[in-house]
């Protein structure tokens, strides 16, 4: 086998087995650090061996096996740590293993021990994006707009104060459920947009293996939560987004943003799904939360048949609804967009402008202002925007997009 065969085959088991070797360490160490570090180690181990020996023929078991190995190891090594030893070396021995492939709601359990109240919300959706999804500190940095060595501190302050409180690896109780579900939905929301649009420079413009846990573990929650409306519009805005992924991608590597996309294209049976789960929440008269209005404006895109025929008023009045929930900057940037179709390219260019301070480092809002300038015919602050949108897009897909419009308007006028 050559090395790049073997390191794609290292690449393809990472994406598929990280949540799980981690989950099955953590629940019979109790400790992340233990179960994040060994889980590395048996990673770096499989970049050395399957070059030489060859990709084992069931790569997770390998992982895992040789991830209880090292975690055994590092316990050996700490003298101060001999209880744990003993306890850990009990468990090794005698636990008779899972069956291949199963997952048994193990990263189900790890998200609710990293959404633990005792961390503050935003370390809360970091630390469970590290060891559940796999991100690497620097794309968890990028969700976050933090710099990585912010994010890497925030990410080892949660798993020590998890030690110490000795917070049990375990899905809570159903009165417990409601204390944590929030900082759930925050990190299964996070796993899927990055699936959804991938910020890593080698990862591919879609990943459809993290789209696909993410809405696996939401039909989880729901299972756990069925009367529970924000489950649900996750759900359902997942779904509808899902259904458009085999549409984002041209065959040429670029993004292909909704108005363009081939509506033929989409999953029909997701988006009945996705529909029926808005009218289900909307037919209850409850109040909608933030996920049940995402839901909602995706459900209104996804309803037309033609770019043309969307519901524009129907998209501003929900983004009005959304912004008195979640009063972000983002939210204000998608309204501005929606205000564009509705009101005008020079409107909407107002109000995102007001938004730069906060956003300044946010590769969509330059790519938005670039395209509402070109509207209005300014073609050199367009390209200036478009050069800033390029410089902080992590997609391939995007770089590719942005590219291609910031070239249609023509060489850069002589200074």
């Amino acid at each position: 086998m050559s090395p790049t065969d073997a390191r794609e085959a290292v690449v393809r088991a990472h994406r598929a087995e990280w949540a799980r070797v981690v989950a099955t360490l953590t629940r019979r160490f109790g400790d992340l650090d233990i179960a994040e570090e060994a889980t590395a180690e048996a990673f770096a181990t499989a970049v050395q061996r399957w070059p030489v020996d060859g990709v084992p023929p069931n790569p997770g078991a390998w992982l895992t096996t040789t991830a209880h190995r090292k975690a055994i190891d590092r316990v050996r090594r700490e003298s101060k740590r001999d209880d744990k030893q003993r306890e850990a070396q009990l468990l090794y021995d005698e636990d008779p293993g899972e069956p291949v492939g199963a997952i048994d709601d193990e990263r189900l359990r790890l998200i609710f021990t990293c959404c633990h109240p005792a961390l503050a919300p935003e370390t809360r959706v970091a630390l469970t994006l590290r060891m559940v999804a796999g991100l690497t500190v620097a794309e968890i940095a990028r969700a976050f707009l933090v710099q990585g060595t912010t994010m890497e501190r925030r990410i080892t302050r949660a798993k020590a104060k998890i030690t110490a409180a000795r917070i049990p690896y375990r899905v809570p109780s159903e009165e417990d459920l409601p204390a944590r579900v929030s900082g759930v939905l925050a990190v299964l929301f996070l796993v899927f947009n990055e699936g959804y649009l991938a910020s890593g420079p080698d990862s591919a413009p879609v990943r459809h293996d993290l789209t696909a846990e993410a809405i696996r573990l939401t039909r989880l929650v729901r299972a756990l939560l069925p009367d529970d409306g924000e489950v649900a519009g996750l759900l359902a805005l997942m779904l509808l987004t899902e259904a458009r992924r085999a549409a984002r991608v041209s065959a040429d590597g670029e993004l292909v943003t909704l108005a363009e996309q081939d509506r033929a294209a989409w999953d029909g049976a997701l988006i009945a799904e996705g529909h029926q789960l808005v009218r289900e929440r909307l037919a209850t008269g409850v109040a909608p939360g933030r996920y049940q209005i995402l839901a909602a404006i995706n459900a209104v895109h996804t309803y037309a048949r033609d770019v043309r025929d969307t519901d524009w008023s129907q998209v501003v009045a929900l983004y009005d609804q959304l912004v008195r929930v979640d009063p972000s900057p983002i939210v204000a940037l998608n309204r501005a967009v929606a205000v564009a179709e509705l009101d005008g390219p020079q409107v909407a260019l107002a109000a995102v402008d007001r938004l730069g301070d906060a956003l300044a480092n946010y590769h969509a809002y330059h790519a938005t202002r670039a395209e509402l300038l070109r509207r209005l015919g300014r073609g050199g602050p367009s390209r200036t925007a478009y050069d800033r949108a390029i410089e902080l897009a992590g997609n391939t897909a995007q770089v590719a997009y942005l590219t291609r419009r910031r070239d249609q308007l023509g060489p850069a006028s002589p200074r």
